[in-house]
Formats: structure tokens, sequence, C-alpha cells
């Protein structure tokens, strides 16, 4: 059977679905059509049905939740792993500061975008860029202040940039949650049958890679080439976890609260 399944270059979703694309595993007679984009780009293609299978920002998923389900094995998800408000200069921002600023993010449908409202309900002025240019606009004082997610954190600090806030950590402490990123989906009408298969070969993909690990794969290094390896490591120590082999109860509850605050910011109303 053969799928279509997106993800993106960066080195956690390379990292995890290496070996399930790479035939270091036995995928049991599937076969997949792949294409590698950045995350706003999936999101937004996942909003069209476009792929069988993709990764996706969890708000992306409670927009197509009708059309996808939620694969448990794949995820980013965990605790200290949130994007980051920066600056290219050192003074204190008030709330108030941060409203009327111009604000760069990775994209409308993405968890950034979320947790940056649920920290700033009140700061409207928006510009959506796709997330690697946000560092390069804010040293180019193109923005006062922009939300940086992937290897940017590790990064930024050496371009002079400085830290806000940290979102995940505010939404930590006021939800008390893990802080879900995004999610691989796999279209409902596929049936249950190849959701269960497509799960437990992701599983055994990341299996391989975590038992191979910390040797970083030629091929999660192609699509990194700008990184040096030891922040390849850091990237994938920090977004590929427990949670990412199987979402379990915690993970699940971190999503539907997610989702809850993704309702009370849209005003729709889904049941999970």
């Amino acid at each position: 059977m053969r799928l279509t399944l997106g993800f993106s270059p960066c080195p956690n979703d390379t990292f995890i679905f290496d070996a399930l694309v790479n035939g270091k595993i036995d995928t049991d007679g599937f076969e997949f059509e792949l294409v590698l984009e950045d995350v706003e780009t999936l999101n937004q293609w996942a909003l069209q049905g476009k792929l069988d299978i993709t990764k996706l920002s969890f708000p992306a998923y409670f927009k197509t939740i009708e059309t996808y389900n939620l694969l448990l094995s794949g995820s980013a998800l965990g605790n200290g792993v949130g994007p980051l408000l920066i600056s290219g200069n050192d003074k204190v921002f008030s709330v108030e500061d941060v409203n009327a600023a111009t604000i760069l993010l990775p994209g409308k449908n993405t968890t950034a975008n979320l947790l940056f409202s649920f920290a700033y309900p009140d700061a409207g002025n928006k510009r959506f860029v796709v997330f690697h240019e946000i560092e390069d606009l804010l040293v180019n004082k193109e923005a006062e202040l922009g939300v940086i997610i992937h290897e940017n954190r590790f990064t930024y600090q050496s371009k002079g940039l400085v830290k806000v806030k940290d979102l995940g950590e505010h939404w930590e402490e006021k939800l008390n949650a893990p802080i879900p990123l995004g999610g691989i989906v796999i279209k409902k009408q596929l049936g249950y049958d190849i959701y269960d298969k497509v799960n437990s070969l992701i599983h055994k993909s990341l299996r391989y890679a975590f038992d191979h690990y910390p040797e970083i794969s030629d091929y999660v290094k192609c699509h990194a080439q700008a990184m040096s390896p030891d922040v390849m490591r850091q990237h994938i120590d920090l977004y590929v976890n427990s949670f990412s082999l199987d979402l379990g109860e915690k993970g699940l509850a971190a999503v539907e609260t997610l989702q809850k605050v993704y309702e009370a910011q849209s005003g729709v109303m889904k049941s999970v």
C-alpha cells in the first residue's frame, strides 16, 4: 500500500522517520511517497486534506479533526520545549509594549501563535513569516519582537538577540501541563487497521533511532546542513522523548488542555 507522508526537515522529524523511509525497518508492505516542508506549509496542506499522513501543529489538527486522526507515536510534546519571544534589544518589555509591537510569528496555525496569544491575548499586530527568517529579520530591525521555534532556540543569542519571555514556561506555570507542539495525523477514511499499522511503524522507526543514538545519521545531517552535530543533538534531545514514542494518557490530556485553550480563543466548540 502506498501512502503520502509529510514532515519537516528539522532534526526531530528526520530522526523519527529516518528508519521508516530509508528501509532500515520492515515496513510491512507499506510504501511512502515523501514530502518534506516547513510546518506551516504542512498545516495549510492539512486544511486541504492533501496528504494521507502528515506532521502538523496541534491548532491545525483541531481545525482538521473531522478529516484526520491523531497517531499516538511521532508527536513533539514535553516540558521546557515551548517557543520563545525574543527581541533585538535588551529593553524590558511590559505587556503594553508587547501589545503595541509588531510580532513576527512562524505561521497562523502554529502552536507558537496559540501560545503567544495565550500569554498576550491583546497583541494584534502579527506578521507571519517562515520560522527560519525570524532571527535575521529581528537583527535587521524589521520588527521589534519575534517568536522562535525549533533550532533557533539554540542560536538566537549568538546573533545578539535576547529572550523576552519563555512562552512554554508561561503555559506550564498557568496550566501545569506539558506543551503539545505538533503531532502526526492520518486520514480517518483509511480506517483503524491502517491507523494501527502506521502507528506501529512510526514507533518502530523511533525505537531504531533511539537504539543508535547519539549517532547522527546521514539522513538527519543532509537535511540540517546549517547546524553543527551538537545543535542537532540539542534539537533531538529537546523535542524527541517518551511522548514521541507514545502520547499516553498524560500526553493526550495535555492535547485536550491545549484544545480547550484553542476553542476559548477561537470560539470554536468541538468535542475531543
